[in-house]
Formats: structure tokens, C-alpha cells, sequence
């Protein structure tokens, strides 16, 4: 009975000792909400720092995609196109002699691009005359425009006073017009307009037809 006694003694003892000892230990300290915070800061700023990284490489990106882009070429200078090459005829043009007795055939030559060039060329060349003895009784007059349309020049011109000239001139200078004009198997009429209007008479002496037609001059 004694040794029980003992034993039971000393089981209790022993029990006291293990409740004491776990009694002291410390509780271990939970994580301070400062710590947390600073976690929290720390997080957040490599956070902030890894996005900032990604937007320079962004705009690195961006940078480099600009610069890989290859330069526009230069535009190139437009060209005009090339004018018509010219061609040159001899023709035939009407003068009288010193004395308006007689209308004198001479020869001219004309350069031109088109058909309204031909026919400028030929009354200029009517206006000038490479031989003394032949007189133009075109000289004086100016033309103010020319137009060629479906077989009729039409012409537009201005006569100032020291143009005039007396019937018989006047017939001539009518004739050696038309004679011209009428020598291109092209032109089937020649309209005349004075100052943009129709007349009745170039000069008041020889009446002025509207138009004046191949037939009508016996060509």
C-alpha cells in the first residue's frame, strides 16, 4: 500500500510538471498590421514598378516599330506631256502688184501642230511678203481669233481704218483669202466675223457672204 502510495504521488507530480511546463511557454506574437502594411506597400510598388517597366517597353516598342518603318520615297516631279511634233508645208498665198492690178500667187512655207495652227500660219503668211514687187492686202489687219470645226474656219478679226482699201482691192483681198483657205481640200467654208459680229461688206464696196463656201468662190 505504501509503494502504490508512492507511485500514485509521484505519477501526479509528474503530470504537474508537464501541465506547468506547457503552462510556460509564450503564445507566439501574430504579425503586426505595420508588418502587413509594409508587405502591402512593398507588393504594390514592384507592382507599380513592373507595370511602368512594361509601358517603357512599350513605348520602346513603339519607338522601334517607327524607326523599323521604311521612309516614303520622294514623289516623283510630274512631267507635261510632250508637245506635238510640228510639220512643215509649202503652200500657195495671194498678193497683188504695186498697182492692185493683178492678184500673184507666191510660195510660202508653214509649221504647225494642229489644224487650227495650219490655217493661223497661213493667213500670217498672207500678211507678209518675202518679194517687194507684191503687196499683202492683209497687212493691216488683225486676227483676233481662228476656230476649226466639221470642214469651216472661223475667223475673227479687227480692221482699223488704214486698212481700208478701194473695190478693186477689196475683191482681190477677198479672193486671195479664199483662194488660200480653199487650196486645204479640208475646209469647205470660211465664216468671217469683224470685231465678233457679221457684216454685210469687208471694206463697203464687195458684199461679204456668210459663209463664204468653196462653190460660191469657184474653187
Amino acid at each position: 500500500m505504501m509503494i502504490n502510495k508512492k507511485l500514485s504521488h509521484a505519477g501526479i507530480a509528474a503530470l504537474l510538471l508537464l501541465v506547468i511546463a506547457g503552462c510556460g511557454e509564450k503564445p507566439a506574437a501574430a504579425p503586426s498590421n505595420e508588418a502587413g502594411q509594409n508587405s502591402s506597400t512593398v507588393v504594390s510598388g514592384a507592382g507599380e514598378n513592373t507595370g511602368n517597366t512594361e509601358g517603357t517597353n512599350g513605348d520602346e516598342g513603339q519607338n522601334s516599330a517607327s524607326t523599323a518603318q521604311p521612309t516614303a520615297s520622294a514623289t516623283p516631279a510630274s512631267t507635261e506631256p510632250a508637245a506635238p511634233e510640228k510639220q512643215s508645208q509649202s503652200i500657195a498665198v495671194y498678193f497683188t502688184d504695186s498697182q492692185l492690178m493683178d492678184l500673184v500667187p507666191a510660195k510660202a512655207t508653214i509649221s504647225f501642230a494642229d489644224d487650227v495652227e495650219k490655217y493661223t500660219e497661213a493667213f500670217k503668211a498672207l500678211q507678209a511678203s518675202d518679194n517687194t514687187e507684191l503687196v499683202s492686202l492683209w497687212s493691216k489687219i488683225e486676227l483676233k481669233s481662228l476656230k476649226y470645226e466639221n470642214g469651216q474656219v472661223l475667223m475673227d478679226i479687227h480692221k482699223p481704218e488704214e486698212a481700208q482699201l478701194g473695190a478693186g482691192g477689196e475683191a482681190f483681198a477677198i479672193s486671195a483669202l479664199t483662194q488660200t483657205f480653199f487650196q486645204f481640200s479640208e475646209v469647205k467654208s470660211v465664216e468671217m466675223l469683224v470685231d465678233g459680229e457679221q457684216v454685210e461688206s469687208l471694206m463697203g464696196h464687195v458684199d461679204l457672204e456668210h459663209p463664204m463656201t468653196r462653190e460660191n468662190s469657184g474653187l
